[in-house]
């Protein structure tokens, strides 16, 4: 494959591929009315996007925004179905094939195959192989200040077009980046995700190429090294800093520091030591406050099990990857049993419910 794309926009602006884009971007949201209206007239739809684009008219719709409120407060913002879809096409036809073959082996958000246990198994090994060759070391830990809110369009945009020789697909990528303001990417968007990590590569390729750290891992803007000494640290520190806002006009975020390995590195979720895992107390408390919305809900009569259940099996997910046995066997014992097991399981009578008591005596 080329190392820049050429001259193949129209070659991709299919029928087919953009149904396949449809097919991925309804993923979980098929009951939804705007994919069911979208679909109600699926060709017509499909149609009328590609010649809108082959003419140039085609435009964004208005931004639907609310906030979020976990692990912080962040605006999100979300762009009607059909133009979803079409950031589906482009993401698959052009920013996979050609730009995840430039990403190192050691990031990886948004990445298949990837993501964040491997994230943390990665690092993990990174720390036990440091042990091995240093005993004591120092861990460099930073994350970007505002980080999608500060990208710099225009650079992002040179760095596409340093990948790219198709006219028409320059044109359109940066219709996609001028779409939601002047500066910054919306949290929300797939292409998002995507563009974040083609721009924190350039951060990649500068540490393991030009600073050459060997032990080196980014999960999208937060990212850790691991160093000999304090004064390798510190000086990495500053070179890091000084790079980000030279070349991608970003800042490191106050938080980013640099400590011994005796403390542990909080990561992707996790503490991680050489020798164990463990959860982070902040995730233990999120735990115990939703369990509590939940007893609300049992006395206003509003208990769903079904998310119940997708909730106990995302936390007990989570908790697998750590290492965890007694905390999760203290959640069954203290937390579980002040749920109805009829209210968990949906029960509205005593013969529906009749063999939930093995359930209830093996829920680890």
């Amino acid at each position: 494959m080329s190392k820049t794309i050429k001259k193949c926009f129209y070659e991709k602006l299919t029928f087919a591929k953009m149904l396949e884009a449809n097919e991925r971007a309804r993923v979980g949201k098929v009951k939804k009315r705007e994919v069911t209206i979208f679909e109600m007239d699926l060709e017509t739809n499909i149609i009328k996007i590609i010649d809108e684009i082959k003419s140039g008219e085609y435009k964004f719709g208005e931004y639907r925004s609310f906030f979020v409120y976990e692990p912080k407060e962040r605006l999100i913002k979300s762009l009607p179905y059909r133009d979803r879809v079409v950031h589906q096409w482009f993401v698959e036809e052009f920013i996979k094939p050609y730009f995840f073959k430039r990403f190192i082996k050691d990031t990886y958000a948004c990445l298949d195959g990837r993501g964040t246990h491997k994230a943390v198994s990665a690092l993990q090994k990174m720390m036990r192989s440091m042990k091995r060759e240093h005993e004591s070391y120092y861990v460099l830990k930073c994350d970007v200040k505002k980080y999608f809110y500060s990208i710099n369009k225009t650079i992002l945009l040179n760095i596409l077009k340093s990948r790219m020789s198709d006219k028409k697909l320059i044109a359109f990528s940066e219709k996609i980046l001028n779409d939601g303001g002047s500066r910054g990417i919306p949290i929300g968007n797939f292409t998002s995700q995507y563009f974040a990590n083609i721009y924190l590569n350039e951060l990649d390729h500068y540490v393991k190429e030009k600073l050459r750290v060997k032990y080196y891992i980014r999960y999208m803007d937060d990212f850790v090294m691991l160093v000999p000494t304090k004064d390798d640290a510190k000086r990495l520190l500053g070179l890091v800093s000084e790079f980000l806002w030279n070349n991608l006009e970003l800042e490191l975020n106050a938080k980013s520091r640099y400590f011994s390995n005796k403390c542990g590195i909080d990561f992707c979720g996790y503490r991680i030591y050489e020798t164990h895992i463990l959860l982070r107390k902040r995730f233990k408390k999120k735990v115990k406050k939703k369990f509590k919305i939940w007893q609300h809900l049992i006395e206003e009569d509003k208990f769903l099990h079904t998310k119940f259940w997708l909730s106990v099996n995302s936390f007990k997910g989570h908790a697998s990857h750590a290492n965890s046995y007694n905390f999760v066997k203290k959640f069954d014992r203290d937390i579980m049993i002040k749920i109805p097991y009829k209210m968990r399981y949906g029960i509205k009578d005593e013969e529906e419910g009749e063999n939930l008591q093995y359930v209830e005596d093996n829920l680890s």
